[in-house]
């Protein structure tokens, strides 16, 4: 059975099962959301995450920003590890 990527935000967050571990990414890109989650939250400027990530676009950073909010609306638990 062949895999299915599904796609969020009008196409610019995308999750395949055969890239990235499926990670979501953008765009279908080796770039996954963590990352520049995690720039953002380190402290980079949008400039500086677009600087290093030539093929990233604007929209592509507040994409990262709403799909974790959306995440975020879920409900979790937590479990705490051995």
């Amino acid at each position: 059975m062949a895999s299915e990527t599904l796609s969020y935000l009008d196409g610019r967050i995308t999750v395949d099962p055969d890239l990235c571990n499926g990670r979501p990414t953008i765009r279908g890109l080796r770039i996954t959301v963590e990352t520049v989650l995690g720039y953002l939250g380190a402290g980079d400027s949008r400039e500086e995450i677009l600087q290093q990530y030539p093929s990233l676009e604007d929209a592509d950073i507040d994409a990262c920003v709403r799909f974790a909010a959306d995440m975020m609306a879920h409900r979790y638990s937590l479990e705490r590890v051995a």
